[in-house]
């Protein structure tokens, strides 16, 4: 399973959900399903966007699983 590992990047930071959702201008229910793995795609926009506002690469931004 792939996840999204943006709370601990986040933490990383020293920003919050809520500034993250302002930066993505996304609406809150997209924003939330997404952060909380609860989507089944992510737009290669999205991804770009996560990246440099977490100054992150794709590789640290998903966390893979293969347990689940």
């Amino acid at each position: 399973m792939i996840t999204l590992n943006v709370i601990p990047l986040l933490e990383k930071q020293g920003h919050t959900k809520y500034w993250l959702y302002k930066q993505l201008g996304m609406s809150y229910q997209n924003f939330t399903k997404m952060i909380n793995n609860q989507t089944k795609s992510i737009r290669y926009e999205n991804i770009e966007a996560l990246c440099q506002l977490l100054e992150c690469t794709p590789n640290e931004l998903f966390l893979f699983d293969d347990t689940k």
